[in-house]
């Protein structure tokens, strides 16, 4: 990266370095359609933040290539190039560079652009799956079959092992539990990303499961594989923590962790989106700001 290019942001490298093994797992899982789309969500993403930034005399931030990161391996294999990178404009520009650029925004720019094409293309964006493996080689053919979640909506159970391992259909990214799992302890010993979001986010996602379990709800009849499938951990890990995003009190993380998860679960159980952690990561984002306000320390007058 050139240094008069980018601005340096030493917390931004490492989650870019956290993401390398999810994103080699990702081509070996689909090959050339993570390369092909990245070209176009890398260069549209740098080149958006370029404009916009250059009017201010500013360089382009390292974070917005991790947002390019986030967001290419959020999305469905099959999703088609032009819907990309509408998405990723629409991140970068509406959600980061109309608040005045990188540490300014109020919601994720990942998240926004994915939300955006999600709710804009569903039906895309619902069906655009592909049989994974072997460098995309394993089908050329959209899957007929369902995704995990689908499945599990059904009422019927899916296979642990191949959850864990990521060795299912889904979003390029959001399969290798064990690699988010490497990539969380590495951003939470590095200091950068709170530990304290992350488990609020997965224990509220986990006893409002169980207790949805418990009561006979049919999406919820197998609770771990419920919180392994879709893009529940992938988002808890890289998205909730963003460090601009995401409030700063120590207190707050905790209540800002519970309104992702709850939000999370509650939309993907009875809502007709069968993926709901983003609009939860969205939610949070919303309240981030306000959390820390109300759990302000009060400066006691000499």
């Amino acid at each position: 990266m050139a240094s008069g290019f980018f601005q340096k942001q030493v917390m931004m490298r490492r989650v870019l370095y956290s993401l390398i093994p999810v994103y080699a797992f990702a081509f070996y899982m689909y090959g050339w359609r993570l390369i092909f789309l990245s070209i176009f969500v890398y260069g549209f993403g740098i080149l958006t933040e370029y404009i916009m930034e250059k009017r201010q005399k500013r360089q382009v931030s390292e974070a917005v290539l991790v947002t390019s990161t986030l967001f290419v391996l959020s999305l469905p294999p099959a999703t088609p190039w032009w819907i990309a990178s509408i998405g990723i404009i629409f991140g970068v520009l509406f959600a980061k560079e109309v608040y005045g650029g990188f540490g300014r925004n109020i919601f994720n720019p990942a998240i926004a652009g994915r939300l955006f094409i999600y709710i804009t293309f569903p039906n895309i964006m619902t069906q655009s799956w592909l049989q994974p493996g072997n460098f995309g080689r394993a089908t050329s053919d959209i899957l007929t079959s369902a995704t995990p979640l689908q499945v599990l909506a059904n009422g019927e159970s899916f296979g642990l092992f191949e959850l864990f391992f990521g060795l299912r259909s889904g979003s390029m990214g959001e399969g290798p539990i064990f690699l988010i799992l490497i990539a969380a302890i590495y951003l939470i010993a590095t200091k950068t990303a709170s530990w304290k979001i992350m488990l609020s986010t997965f224990l509220s996602a986990s006893i409002l499961t169980g207790l949805f379990s418990l009561i006979g709800i049919p999406e919820a009849s197998y609770p771990l594989e419920f919180l392994l499938s879709g893009s529940f951990m992938f988002v808890t890990v890289f998205m909730a923590t963003d460090p601009v995003t995401a409030p700063k009190n120590e207190t707050s993380k905790w209540f800002y962790g519970i309104i992702i998860g709850v939000t999370a679960i509650l939309i993907r159980t009875f809502s007709l989106f069968p993926e709901g952690t983003s609009f939860g990561v969205l939610m949070g984002n919303t309240f981030a700001a306000l959390l820390d306000t109300a759990f302000a320390t009060k400066k006691v007058k000499a």
